[in-house]
């Protein structure tokens, strides 16, 4: 009779996981069967099964939600340091495909800290645009963007769908972003935001908030960008003053 030890088996189900992770069995942002069936594909107990998850977990290549089970995690997306991308180019010098769904895309009044930011009068009209971004099919971002009607009233009636916002700038209303000022920040995702990114409440969002300028420092745009944390990582070049 032969007899293989919990640590052989463990080993065995880690080394069959990582094999159809490499081969693509299993896509970035898909969930794996639930344990009980995924035991009984391996040949193992779910007590060994749950050794091999962990191990796998443990190096980033799969991911454990409580309510949900087990996933693939997406691909993370990186600014290059230094450089100016929009989500849609970011996505595509990447080799994926970036998606754009609109949720809201109509004029309203600019609040105080909008008008400042914008350099318009308070109450002056804006245009807000809400997308929901993914990348190959995966949410990713929340991404909310407010524009100066008065410098972008083209956008208010034009088919975003899947575009990129800065190439809709120079095709529609002449307008080339040419620097954007950007801060970061960690927050917790609400229910409804976890609901959007298909996350589980509470988890790590990357919150980033721009304003984005021309060449001859003209504000064009606001930004409020909430990333998943899995999916998102933000570079830049730091230099030290002599």
């Amino acid at each position: 009779m032969l007899y293989v030890t919990a640590g052989t088996a463990s080993t065995q189900a880690y080394e069959s996981l990582t094999r159809d992770l490499v081969v693509g069995r299993y896509a970035p942002g898909s969930r794996l069967p639930g344990e009980r069936d995924l035991a009984v594909q391996l040949g193992v107990s779910r007590a060994t099964l749950r050794l091999a998850l962990s191990r796998l977990e443990s190096e980033g290549t799969l991911q454990r939600s409580a309510q949900r089970g087990w996933f693939v995690p997406t691909q993370v997306l990186g600014e290059p340091p230094s450089t100016l991308q929009s989500f849609t180019e970011m996505a595509r010098s990447r080799g994926l495909r970036p998606t754009a769904r609109v949720m809201r895309q109509e004029g309203r009044p600019a609040s105080m800290d909008e008008a400042t930011k914008l350099r318009i009068a308070p109450a002056a009209p804006v245009i807000e645009i809400d997308r929901l971004r993914g990348m190959d099919g995966t949410p990713v971002c929340f991404d909310v963007v407010v524009l100066p009607e008065n410098r972008a009233a083209a956008l208010a009636t034009a088919d975003l769908t899947d575009a990129s916002l800065y190439d809709a700038l120079r095709r529609h209303c002449g307008i080339e972003v040419h620097r954007s000022t950007y801060t970061l920040m960690a927050e917790s995702a609400d229910a409804e935001l976890a609901r959007l990114l298909g996350i589980t409440p509470g988890a790590p969002v990357l919150v980033g908030d721009e304003v984005a300028y021309t060449a001859d420092g003209t504000p064009v745009l606001i930004g409020h960008n909430k990333y998943r944390g899995d999916a998102y990582r933000f570079e830049a070049d730091l230099f030290r003053h002599a």
